[in-house]
């Protein structure tokens, strides 16, 4: 049975695979159009041309034009014919003429394609070179069909032979079809995840297609799993192909798994490599371009137990089935398919069946990197370097099989010797050698010859040689470095020239042979992998934290402060104190409140007891942070205040020897200097907070633990003086008598602010301006700020040299124009604006120069660039004053507000400069007209002197910027009524909020905002009533429609708007709107259903008397439907509620002041964001309010209660009884301590029974209380 069984599969694995080469086969059908013949001149290029009639041009089959086709300068085996198709198709034939009427033909030639025109690869047929054999006359044609067929947009024909009485002549062309392909570019961060409808899937079948390219040689492709192990992966690990299949626990990689295929290497190449993988049953084809594997599985295999989704480009949750370190593919996948579903096609559609992960683009990016293919020993190639300069730099990548080679060689100026680097015996080393010297030698590396790419970083210069392979770093000894390096002119890579540098090319091998990728000199900056084309260098910055030409610009803010006026809520964010200097970003909590506050941890934020030490045998403790000190001490000189509180406790522990005052316990923050200040004192040596407030234990001693009682108690508080902070260690010594022991808790590091981002001065007359010291931005500079003018033109900033300069300015209100000069004549590039600049709101201004390019962003604007010349200077050369706000000429100055002026990550203080400059004033006020829109839901905008505040007294929401909704749970039977007025009579008189709506006064005009969740039917959400019988009610009525009802006339019937499209009971939660303006009502539903509805029952409210949530308890004269859901009220979540300008749950949750609000029954503090079903107690948070009626409304059955149980009453009774006898027992012997211990106890501090409290719940303490502690123990 079991082999009729395996005949089947083979049968249907061997049809499935006959259908694939059918589509395959598909493709190519009737995909023989000529592709050349229509192509402009401008698709033809080639290496060189005899003459303009000789041009690539009239390279075209069976045309005369010219002299009849194409032929180089001189022919030899370097010229080429290229042709550019315009975009990626299927070529399935080529044809080849000669030179008409000519003895010029070629009787060979190669034939190359690229999708990009920087990485080519040469067309083979079999796993061999396949050279095309060509013309033997000038005009017959030589017709080849391409089997398999090529992909690609750019062709290349390569003579390698021709017509020994002629020279070479081609006219060729191209046969094929457009190609259709869905592409996806994953950048080694993101994936696909596909989940897909279980009754479309076989468990035993699956068919997986598509192509990839990468030039990365590691990353998961395709991984599927299950619950209990099973998984199908597809991994390109070190440029191989790994296809592994497992069923049970195994983990990835493993030698256990059932199935273990590999296929294909190098497959890093940035080639597209073909995929094709079938399982059926134990039956697997795995096939890889041309080459295919087939595997038959023994034992149980049939079945595999997996998930219904699948994920392409990585693992998006590993610790589900597989737990494996794995890499995210960085590359292109193409005709992404699984079991025939185009996958691709629903990501760009946005199926809900694909979730996109990360960033993803359907298009194919192309890396700017040329990788140089070294085919002889005897080949090198030559980069042009700056000669003179004192030192050397270069970066590169590399692959070869060889275990020897020169790599890298270059001539020492000034000194008769040179730089050597090569691979031997598989491992790098660096040869530094002068006439008369030893040489400085560096080894590293080892294995160097496997096949993968290893990158390598070289630095030389002034008494220092480094060497980094693959991130590890080798250094030569100071001793044998040379003092000073001065680089040669030309930079040879792979070999030596042969005669030209004579004797000093001192190599013990021959020349490289392998691939290269080259970068000199390194101009990429924050750890940018540099790679480098035949006429630029180009800067990878992934990963790295920064952007830009150069990954100079942080695409991090420097501050908490900074995010919170981008309007970021509360959360982990990275922060890059130093801006584009050499600081790092790290990741930190920012705390919006008021003020923005930066939380950084550290690893010592538990209670830690100390005992038995002594001077001789010192405790400490060490606090290491998730950021260097370098980035701590940046962040805290950025911020306005830091503060980090240190918890010390003590009994019998003393913090100074009493007899000669030498410190017994200090702490040393970032000075490394040891401190003896504690707890909220300043910095004065061996005090604390007591001492300073007067109120210690004991008067003789300024801390508390000085007193030395064997009692617990503490000299805690904030530490705040910026210079000595954070705390980095503590040190105890006196802890090694009896009885005696200490307790610390270091809190995190916290800082408020941004004195940077704040720091503004105003220009007043058009003379006036700051100077600072000249900028210096030599080969990389940038230059941030804000500015606010009510002028039309003005120059922000100028600094000049002998011929070089850089300026900034508002040429006119709608352009702000970036100029500069690095010597090879003035550049100047503008951003133009479709709205003005001088309106008084704060615009932001960054600027950039680098090797490669200059560039100028204002607010969101689109960037603009100018490229640097390939040739000429590239040194910023200044000397003079950097003037702000104006020229040194005193013309053409700004007038208005420069903020937050920032050089190369470095702040300028303006305030400190304008004070004592004349015609300019520090600081800038009306920050709401630029980030008053910060303020939500009604919040109004508050001017600080450094930033704004959110008012929301009159809005639903709190927060710092009102965007925090209030919500709150509904139980049975509960409400929240704000009485507007008691009675008609006294309203008159109120000067509350509620006393706008005057009993006397008619409202014509109401606006109401709220979002509910409920399931409940019939459900009153809100309920408005008047001393007149006038009403409002929103509802939601017994068939789960909304209905408003609006009762206006109290002698008319009401007015009901009935939105009855859905039911609103559904669990969801919906948003609702309702704006009256007299007798037209304008509704809104959840915010794409509006309607408009005119009202007939009048249109003035008169005499508001209360506004209810939830249920109504007193009698209402109200139609039948409005008094059925005021009975039952409302059960859910009600959120956001806003009843023009009062807010009734935010007077209710949030009391700032004595409200006319009523809270009856389960109302609590919740989220409506939560999904329907969650129990309530769950959604509950704080604020639980009781009857404040103080009565419970018999005719509401109880729910859940507690049956009446004879058995357990008594256990209940008898426990009460044992408990009232333990705190009688305890109150004796409380009384009997106090009476012996009164006089001890007459100065203690109120601070001692709270340390004490809190000590014993951190520590946990569960020995019992001995005679002579104190009674707050219990």
């Amino acid at each position: 049975m079991g082999s009729v069984t395996g005949a089947v599969l083979k049968t249907l694995l061997l049809l499935s695979t006959q259908n694939w080469n059918r589509v395959e086969a598909g493709n190519s059908y009737d995909c023989d159009d000529p592709l050349v013949s229509a192509l402009p001149q401008s698709s033809f290029s080639s290496s060189s041309e005899l003459s303009s009639s000789h041009g690539p041009g009239f390279a075209r089959l069976n045309r005369r034009d010219g002299a009849g086709g194409w032929s180089p300068l001189v022919s030899n085996k370097y010229q080429w014919l290229q042709i550019d198709l315009g975009e990626r198709m299927e070529i399935t034939a080529v044809a080849t003429q000669g030179g008409y009427g000519s003895s010029n033909w070629v009787t060979s030639y190669l034939l190359m394609f690229s999708d990009s025109g920087r990485n080519w690869k040469q067309y083979r047929q079999e796993d061999s070179i396949w050279g095309f054999s060509g013309n033997t006359n000038a005009d017959s044609v030589v017709h080849y069909r391409l089997q398999p067929s090529i992909k690609a947009r750019l062709l290349r024909f390569i003579p390698l032979e021709w017509n020994s009485k002629g020279r070479i002549g081609m006219r060729i062309e191209v046969f094929g079809c457009t190609y259709r392909s869905e592409v996806v570019d994953l950048d080694g961060k993101s994936s696909l995840l596909y989940r897909f409808d279980q009754k479309s899937l076989s468990p035993i079948k699956d068919i997986i297609s598509l192509k990839f390219k990468t030039m990365e040689s590691d990353g998961i492709l395709i991984h599927r799993a299950g619950s209990n192990g099973d998984h199908i992966t597809l991994e390109l690990r070190r440029g191989k192909l790994f296809l592994l299949i497992n069923s049970g626990e195994a983990k990835l990689p493993s030698a256990h798994a059932l199935i273990n295929l590999t296929l294909g290497s190098l497959l890093d190449d940035q080639h597209w490599h073909s995929v094709l993988i079938q399982r059926l049953g134990k039956q697997v084809n795995f096939t890889v371009d041309e080459h295919q594997h087939r595997f038959h599985a023994q034992g149980e295999f049939n079945y595999l137990d997996l998930d219904y989704e699948i994920s392409f480009g990585g693992i998006p949750a590993p610790g589900k089935s597989v737990s494996i370190p794995h890499k995210n593919f960085h590359g292109c996948l193409e005709n992404l398919y699984y079991n025939g579903v185009d996958v691709t096609d629903l990501a760009k559609q946005q199926k809900p069946q694909i979730i996109v992960m990360g960033n993803v683009s359907f298009s194919c990016s192309q890396p700017q990197s040329v990788p140089v293919t070294f085919l002889s020993s005897r080949s090198y190639l030559a980069l042009p370097g700056f000669s003179g300069e004192d030192e050397i730099s270069a970066t590169f990548q590399f692959r070869t099989w060889n275990e020897a080679g020169l790599l890298l060689f270059s001539e020492l100026q000034q000194v008769s010797g040179g730089l050597l680097l090569f691979l031997s015996d598989g491992k790098l080393k660096l040869n530094l050698y002068q006439p008369g010297k030893l040489p400085s030698d560096i080894t590293a590396g080892v294995g160097l010859n496997d096949g993968q790419w290893h990158s390598v970083s070289l630095s030389a210069g002034r008494n220092h040689v480094s060497l980094a392979v693959d991130g590890h770093v080798a250094s030569a000894a100071p001793s044998l470095v040379p003092e000073q390096i001065y680089s040669g002119g030309t930079y040879y890579f792979g070999g030596c020239p042969d005669k030209s540098f004579g004797s000093k090319c001192k190599s013990p091998h021959d020349g490289f042979q392998g691939c290269m990728r080259p970068c000199l000199p390194n101009y990429c900056e924050h750890g940018g992998r540099c790679s480098q084309s035949w006429s630029a260098f180009h800067c990878n910055c992934t990963n790295t934290g920064y952007r830009g030409a150069t990954c100079h610009n942080s695409i991090y803010e420097q501050s908490c402060e900074a995010y919170k006026y981008r309007g970021n809520t509360s959360g982990f964010y990275y922060i890059d104190s130093d801006g584009s200097g050499p600081l790092g970003p790290f990741l930190q909590y920012c705390n919006m409140t008021e003020t923005a506050w930066t939380i950084i941890q550290h690893n010592g934020s538990e209670l830690t007891r100390v005992r038995n030490t002594n001077p001789e045998n010192p405790y400490a403790g060490f606090f290491e942070y998730v950021a260097s000190m370098e980035q701590l001490q940046a962040t805290i000189n950025l911020a306005e205040h830091c503060e980090q509180e240190l918890t010390y406790y003590c009994k019998k522990s003393r913090l100074v020897n009493k007899q000669d005052g030498t410190p017994l316990s200090w702490w040393i923050g970032r000075t490394n200097e040891a401190q003896t200040y504690w707890g909220g004192s300043l910095p004065d040596p061996q005090k604390c907070t007591c001492g300073l407030e007067g109120n210690c234990i004991n008067s003789q001693y300024y801390c508390n633990c000085d007193a030395d009682r064997n009692e617990w108690t503490n000299d805690t508080g904030f530490l705040s003086y910026k210079e000595h902070l954070p705390v980095t260690k503590i040190v105890i010594t006196d802890t090694g008598r009896p009885h005696s022991e200490a307790a610390y808790k270091l809190g995190p590091l916290l800082c408020r602010g941004d004195r940077a981002f704040w720091n503004s001065a105003f220009f007043n007359t058009e003379a006036s301006y700051l100077h600072f010291p000249t900028f210096h931005g030599e080969l990389s500079a940038d230059v941030s700020f804000f500015f606010k003018t009510t002028a039309s033109s003005g120059v922000f900033l100028e600094n000049l040299g002998i011929t070089d300069f850089i300026r900034i300015e508002l040429r006119s209100p709608t352009v702000v124009t970036f100029s500069f000069d690095v010597g090879n004549g003035p550049f100047e590039i503008s951003v133009q604006s479709p709205t003005h600049f001088n309106d008084n709101q704060w615009h932001h201004v960054r600027v950039e120069r680098n090797m490669k390019e200059a560039s100028i962003q204002v607010d969101q604007l689109s960037p603009k660039t100018q490229p640097a010349p390939t040739d000429g200077h590239v040194l910023l050369q200044l000397n003079s004053q950097l003037f702000v706000g104006g020229t040194a000429t005193r013309q053409r100055g700004f007038l208005g507000c420069i903020r937050s002026l920032q050089l190369n990550g470095m702040a300028l203080d303006l305030e400190e400069r304008a004070q004592v400059t004349p015609g300019v004033e520090p600081g800038c006020r009306g920050h709401c007209r630029s980030y008053g829109k910060l303020c939500l839901n009604g919040g109004k905008c508050r001017e600080k002197p450094s930033g704004i505040s959110c008012d929301c007294t009159f809005s639903a929401y709190t927060g710092p910027f009102c965007s925090h909704e209030i919500s709150a749970y509904f139980g049975s039977g509960s409400s929240v009524i704000y009485n507007f007025q008691e009675n008609y009579s006294l309203s008159k008189n109120s000067s509350s909020h509620a006393a706008s709506f005057h009993g006397d006064k008619k409202m014509s005009r109401e606006m109401i905002k709220f979002s509910f969740r409920t399931t409940r039917t019939p459900s009153l959400l809100l309920y408005t009533s008047s001393f007149y019988k006038e009403y409002l009610s929103v509802i939601i009525a017994r068939n789960g429609s909304l209905q408003i009802r609006y009762k206006l006339n109290r002698y008319r019937e009401p007015d009901v708007v009935n939105v009855d499209f859905k039911n609103m009971a559904d669990g969801h939660l919906h948003h609702i709107k309702i704006d009256r303006e007299d007798g037209v009502v304008f509704v809104e539903i959840d915010e794409n259903t509006r309607r408009q509805v005119y009202l007939s029952s009048g249109t003035e409210f008169s005499a508001v008397k209360s506004l209810v949530l939830g249920r109504i308890s007193e009698h209402s004269d109200v139609d039948q439907e409005t008094a059925l859901a005021g009975a039952q009220g409302f059960v859910g979540c009600l959120s956001a509620v806003q009843f023009s300008h009062v807010a009734p749950l935010k007077a209710a949750l949030y009391p700032s002041h004595p409200a006319p609000i009523t809270v009856t029954g389960h109302v609590t503090e919740s989220s409506c964001v939560t999904q329907a079903g969650t129990d309530a107690t769950s959604r509950e948070r704080t604020h639980s309010f009781a009857d404040h009626s103080g009565t419970i409304d018999d005719r509401e059955p109880l729910t859940n209660a507690i049956k009446s149980d004879s058995a357990i009453i008594g256990g209940l009774i008898a426990v009460v009884i044992f408990i009232l006898l333990c705190i009688t027992a305890i109150a004796v012997r409380i009384y009997q301590q106090k009476r012996l211990y009164k006089r001890n106890e007459a100065k203690r501090s109120e601070n001692v029974d709270s340390a004490a409290a809190v000590l014993k719940s951190d520590l946990n303490i569960q020995n019992a209380v001995s005679e002579n502690q104190k009674e707050y123990f219990f």
